[in-house]
């Protein structure tokens, strides 16, 4: 199993390979054990990569040394979780496409709590918004509710924020490696979440955060959690996708109403429109979750 594992983060690093990639290696080997011994023209059959990318992906195939890597993130205090091990987050696993590893530090037990509650919104919002989220959000922290977020600015900052300041527990879900954490703002924040929460990853530590990460890693968010609640947003909005991606998933979406004369509030408005449950307090969020509340 050790071995299982070992070899999915070593596919995990190969460049040139993404999600799809390793899933078709994985149909053809569960296991991963024969992955160093296919020829070539195997890979050139299975796999839909470009000639560079082949080239990269074989080059890193053979010649990375997962051992050192591991020996090195082990050293840095960085934890990894494959979808292999016990520990992987069980909710997360049941999603279309779970991440095949999690780079993660701090306090792996959070990610398989009993109360998960995903938070987006807008990048910035409004005074009230921060006024809104106290009167929904408080209560649940207080039940033992960990707040999930993705560590950008506005909504996402005060979420972990509140679940902080109310000695709660919080996840931040970001794009891009642990060693780059994204927007620099955030960086005394992240320490304080690897301290006392934990801060996650799909992607190897030394990651640099590129723009298509984001809305990707946007669906981990919502299949942490057992639902999401967007607190405010734009028509067209990174928050939307998350709540998209938590329906996909088959899971509750939540919207607080803001002014309809408000930008910042048309997507948040339109979500409720076509059937996200309108949120007044945390009782209309316990109310949907009666065996956790």
């Amino acid at each position: 199993m050790e071995k299982n594992r070992e070899n999915l983060i070593h596919l995990h690093h190969c460049r040139g390979i993404g999600w799809k990639s390793i899933f078709r290696i994985l149909q053809h080997d569960p296991t991963l054990s024969s992955i160093y011994n296919y020829p070539t023209t195997f890979y050139e059959k299975i796999l839909p990569l470009t000639k560079n990318q082949m080239k990269n992906f074989l080059n890193d195939l053979h010649s990375l040394s997962i051992q050192s890597m591991l020996k090195q993130y082990s050293n840095n205090n960085v934890g990894i979780i494959t979808i292999f091990d016990k520990e992987y987050p069980r909710l997360l696993k049941q999603i279309y496409d779970p991440p095949w590893v999690l780079y993660t530090s701090g306090d792996k037990a959070l990610l398989n709590s009993e109360k998960l509650l995903s938070v987006v919104g807008s990048r910035t919002p409004t005074g009230l918004s921060r006024q809104s989220m106290s009167k929904v959000l408080v209560p649940l922290i207080r039940q033992n509710w960990v707040l999930v977020s993705g560590l950008a600015r506005g909504i996402d900052t005060m979420a972990h924020k509140l679940a902080i300041d109310h000695n709660g527990k919080t996840i931040a879900v970001i794009a891009g490696g642990l060693h780059h954490i994204y927007p620099l703002e955030n960086k005394e924040l992240a320490t304080t979440i690897t301290q006392h929460h934990i801060l996650i990853s799909e992607y190897p530590p030394f990651t640099k955060p590129e723009k298509w990460q984001f809305p990707m890693r946007n669906r981990i968010i919502s299949g942490l959690a057992q639902g999401t609640m967007v607190v405010e947003a734009k028509e067209r909005s990174g928050s939307l996708i998350t709540a998209d991606q938590a329906l996909n998933q088959g899971r509750e979406v939540f919207a607080i109403p803001g002014s309809i004369l408000e930008q910042s509030c048309v997507g948040t408005n339109k979500l409720i429109q076509s059937g996200a449950k309108l949120v007044l307090n945390s009782e209309d969020i316990l109310s949907e979750f009666q065996p956790f509340s």
